[in-house]
């Protein structure tokens, strides 16, 4: 089945929690630590949709939202970072993170980025191969200040546009 990108607020709020929640589930801590800043970026996302429509997408198969990426256009052209970045638990291993990620990684060219940069955690491991897969080089390891006992160090990657 093909997937397609569509806005965040073609669905309702909750959309983007819950995503997050489910992308997530593997680990009940990400859910307890992060919820609150989860709601906050959802509720901004939904309260500014002129924002989230230049910097985010939905990811849709068959018409349900398997996921989503978003991503801070606030240093444009110099540069631009992805945030949030799920596939629901059930839809992944199939490619769809991928194909997500280089949909935003096209769409954050064409807004004129010299420079992409993304951050996973030590313990997301299937996360760290998609970002090298679509073309973002390892830069560093350092701490992780908020999840560090179960998610491990944070990674930071970059893509630099030619």
């Amino acid at each position: 089945m093909d997937i397609e990108f569509r806005k965040i607020t073609d669905f309702p709020r909750g959309t983007l929690c819950a995503l997050l929640k489910e992308g997530y589930s593997f680990e009940p801590r990400f859910e307890r630590d992060c919820l609150n800043q989860w709601q906050e970026f959802e509720k901004f996302f939904y309260d500014n949709p002129h924002i989230a429509e230049f910097s985010g997408f939905m990811t849709v198969l068959s018409g349900i939202p398997i996921g989503f990426v978003s991503w801070n256009p606030t240093n444009l052209p110099i540069s631009a970072e992805i945030g949030h970045n799920c596939i629901a638990a059930k839809y992944k291993g199939n490619g769809y993170g991928k194909q997500q990620m280089q949909e935003a990684v096209k769409r954050i060219i064409a807004q004129g980025a010299k420079r992409i940069m993304v951050t996973t955690n030590e313990i997301l491991i299937p996360a760290q191969h998609m970002y090298e897969s679509v073309g973002f080089k390892f830069i560093n390891k350092c701490e992780e200040p908020n999840n560090a006992g179960y998610a491990g160090m944070r990674i930071n990657y970059e893509i630099i546009v030619k």
